[in-house]
Order: C-alpha cells, then structure tokens, then sequence
C-alpha cells in the first residue's frame, strides 16, 4: 500500500460529515445536517439510517469524490430530490429529474381528496413525474388512469415510475397541452386530478432557492394571478367527466375563494376547499352533474 493509499484509507464518514455540513450551512441550506447524512449515504450508496453503522469504517473507493461533488451542488442550492434522484411520496419511491416537480408532502392531500370516494378511471393532468397518478392506481388496484403532460422529458420519467411501481399496464402517457391531445376527444373519467403551475408571476422572487432556480418553471407558474391553469382545467372538465364525477386541484394557499368561484362558474356542484395538516387551504374539490360542457 502506497503512502496515498494509507491516507485515503483512513478518511471515515464520521470526519466528512462536520465540514460537509459547515458548508451547507454557510449556503443557507435550512436542514444542513440531514441533507449532508442523505448525500454521504447516497455517496456510499448505503441507506441513511445505516450510517451510523459504518460511521467508524473507511469510505469506500470514490465515495469522498462523489460526496464533495453533492455537496459542492447542494451548496447551490439543487434540491437533494435531484443530487439522489429519488423522493419518497406517499410511502413510495420516485424517480426525480431537473424535469419534473419535486413531489411534496402536501400534494398528498390531494391524494387523500382523491382516495376519499371511488372512481374507476381517472385522468392526471400535467402529471410530472406520476407521482399523483401513480400513487392512485397503486392505492386502487382496479383502476386505469392517463396522465397528460406538455413536457416529454416529464412524461419519460413518469412512465418509468409508472413501470418501477407496477402499474404500466393500468397507465397510459399522452402529450398534450391539458386536454388538447386528439385521444382525449369523447374520453370521459371518474376523476379529474392535477397539481397545475399556480403561482402568481409576483411570488416567484420569493420562493426558495431550490425551487426557483431548479425546478421547471412552467411546472410552477401560469404568470398574473396563478389561477389561468385552474381556469383552463375548470372550462374543460366537464366534457371529460361522468355525472356525478369529481375534480380535485391543488392550489396555493390564498387562492382558496377564487378557485372555489372558478369551479362554481364552470357549472360545478357542492364546491369545497380542502385545508392541509398546517391548516392552510390546499385543494379546491367539486362535483360535476351536467351542464354546459356535459
């Protein structure tokens, strides 16, 4: 063994992690600590909770030079979902690229809307990385859904998930600017779900480093108010839904009255918005009976 050698191999986890998260800090990353455990883990390509277990042990060949690269990256700010390319929503794993939105813990109440009545076919519109769509024909074992998005690369990545957690065979993909792909013509759904860009033009400054700069902004605002894509979701969806099918849309949390005003306009009944655990107004469901667009 050179003297290189013998050098390198006496570099232990437990001695990368201060700097590692020293660094983090000075970037203004809010949680330094556990985003430098899920980096080294990734690094060594080992659970983080096995971290502790190895701690002691020499890193393996080329996980310190992969560390510092991750680190160098989340110091500007790239969301952890990116450096490891996987986040966990609703109990599940999910492929994640600079394509598609990062799935957060709040959608899932929208999954919980959606959950919280049967349907048989469902349709995601601009589904991102499936996470929505997937996690509900996962939950339903019978059902079948299609997912719409206008970005091919996320369409790519959503069907990978779709194969990943077992149910391709229960999903299809189209490309389409909401409903505008042919193939949609004459379909009709249970559900009508989506996670649409609604912030206003005026918050995009204040948002957080790792979603501004990271995250595809067309996945994240329409422009003006944030509501043009909940506008454009409501005039359509009842020529895609049943009597008596639902639409459910996450929305920011101010936006709860107009969203509800949105809905009631297209002809929709028994309007409500739906409120997170931290209390904020998170979704705006409704139920369609017929009308105009029927």
């Amino acid at each position: 063994m050179t003297e290189v050698d013998a050098q390198r191999s006496t570099v232990l986890p437990a001695t990368v992690l201060p700097a590692a998260i020293a660094r983090l800090r000075a970037a203004g990353v809010e949680d330094a600590p556990r985003d430098a455990r899920i980096l080294l883990a990734h690094a060594m390509g080992i659970a983080p909770d096995r971290l502790v277990l190895v701690a002691r042990d020499p890193l393996p060949e080329g996980a310190g030079a992969r560390f510092a690269a991750l680190i160098a990256a989340r110091v500007l700010r790239q969301p952890v979902s990116q450096l490891t390319g996987r986040r966990d929503f609703y109990g599940r794993p999910f492929k994640v690229t600079p394509d598609v939105l990062d799935p957060r813990p709040e959608t899932e109440t929208l999954i919980e809307v959606a959950l919280a009545a049967p349907f048989a076919r469902v349709l995601d519109l601009g589904t991102g990385s499936g996470a929505i769509l997937v996690t509900l024909l996962a939950e339903r074992g019978t059902a079948r859904g299609v997912g719409v998005d206008v970005s091919a690369a996320a369409l790519a990545v959503a069907a990978e998930n779709a194969a990943a957690l077992g149910v391709a065979g229960r999903a299809g993909f189209l490309l389409s600017d909401w409903y505008a792909a042919d193939r949609l013509r004459g379909a009709r759904f249970d559900l009508i779900v989506a996670n649409p860009p609604y912030i206003a033009a005026a918050e995009m400054a204040g948002l957080a480093p790792e979603v501004r700069d990271w995250e595809p902004h067309l996945a994240l605002t329409p422009g003006g108010d944030g509501l043009d894509a909940v506008r454009r979701i409501a005039a359509g969806a009842g020529a895609h839904l049943h009597p008596g099918g639902r639409i459910a849309i996450e929305i920011g949390p101010t936006q709860g009255a107009a969203a509800l005003e949105i809905l009631r306009a297209a002809e929709f009944q028994a309007g409500r918005v739906i409120r997170d655990l931290d209390g904020r107004a998170r979704i705006v469901a409704a139920c369609w009976q017929g009308g105009h667009s029927g």
